[in-house]
């Protein structure tokens, strides 16, 4: 069993301690399903990168902005955001943790 408060605590203390404002750890992988704990400082951003073929963010603690050429979302603590699959970024409005969702070497539009 994973503890997401605990990771969220150790991941969030982690960032601010990183000159990037940055922590990340992958906590489950089991076949193409990959889910990672992310957390940015206020201000701290993930650049511009291709989203995999089915994604989802889900903001644990705090707010973020997922931005695109075409959607600008902001995500809060309780909230689950469902990625497009175009180029997007994420930045942290306030210190902020999520949980990543991606499954890998799906072809898009085959999944259900």
């Amino acid at each position: 069993m994973i503890d997401l408060t605990a990771l969220v605590a150790q991941h969030l203390e982690q960032a601010r301690q990183d000159p990037h404002g940055r922590s990340a750890e992958l906590v489950a992988h089991d076949g193409e399903l990959r889910q990672t704990v992310l957390a940015l400082t206020a201000g701290s951003r993930l650049g511009e990168h291709n989203s995999p073929a089915a994604a989802t963010l889900q903001v644990l603690r705090g707010r973020v902005r997922v931005e695109s050429e075409d959607v600008q979302a902001e995500p809060a603590a309780g909230e689950l955001w469902v990625l497009t699959h175009e180029r997007h970024s994420v930045v942290a409005l306030e210190d902020s943790v999520f949980l990543l969702t991606t499954v890998t070497g799906v072809a898009r539009g085959t999944y259900a």
